[in-house]
């Protein structure tokens, strides 16, 4: 079953197919997104600032080309044999972060075994309306990445800084963003 939280730019999808992931008991959690420019700011505009930076110095996410990237750890009590690495966030029983601090992919992102247990192929009006919302999410946040991107190169040509006012920033970028595209944002709200 697929069940959807229609909150915005904040939409979180949930499959009943992921706690017993055929992928293994890490499943995507195996290959992380990274903390894209759109989430960073998100994050940030969430209130979230401080915690990425003490993240960031604990060495759980380090910069990249696009964003942050999220370390990948050897799974507790594993001797580096049959588990995979996994996600530094992901714990026994799922995602240790609140949603809020997550990356928008982990809130919205559900796989096609999803959508199909769910029953997308039978028409299921909450597979449907899912699928909806993904796909919405999906081009928000990499128009908004693309966007932030091309920004970020122009204000900062050697990469940026990495401190508060540089994440204050983004977090504003991201309100505006927000704010722009709130009319194409319909699908993603409560009673539309």
């Amino acid at each position: 079953m697929i069940r959807l939280e229609l909150a915005g730019m904040h939409t979180r999808l949930h499959s009943t197919l992921c706690g017993s992931c055929p992928q293994g008991p890490t499943g995507c959690c195996a290959s992380p997104p990274g903390v894209e420019w759109s989430d960073i700011g998100r994050i940030v505009s969430l209130g979230g600032a401080g915690w990425l930076l003490e993240q960031m110095a604990a060495g759980t996410l380090r910069p990249g080309q696009r964003g942050l990237l999220i370390l990948r750890v050897e799974p507790q009590g594993s001797d580096g044999g049959a588990l995979p690495k996994r996600c530094a966030f992901h714990g026994h029983e799922g995602c240790t972060i609140p949603p809020e601090r997550r990356a928008a992919t982990c809130n919205y992102y559900v796989c096609d075994d999803a959508f199909a247990h769910g029953g997308e192929p039978r028409g299921a009006p909450e597979a449907l309306a899912g699928r909806e919302a993904h796909d919405a999410l999906v081009d928000l946040y990499g128009s908004w990445d693309l966007e932030l991107a091309a920004r970020i190169r122009e204000r900062w040509p050697d990469g940026p800084p990495w401190n508060l006012d540089f994440l204050d920033w983004l977090g504003r970028e991201v309100r505006r963003l927000a704010s722009r595209a709130a009319p194409s944002m319909r699908v993603l709200r409560p009673g539309t």
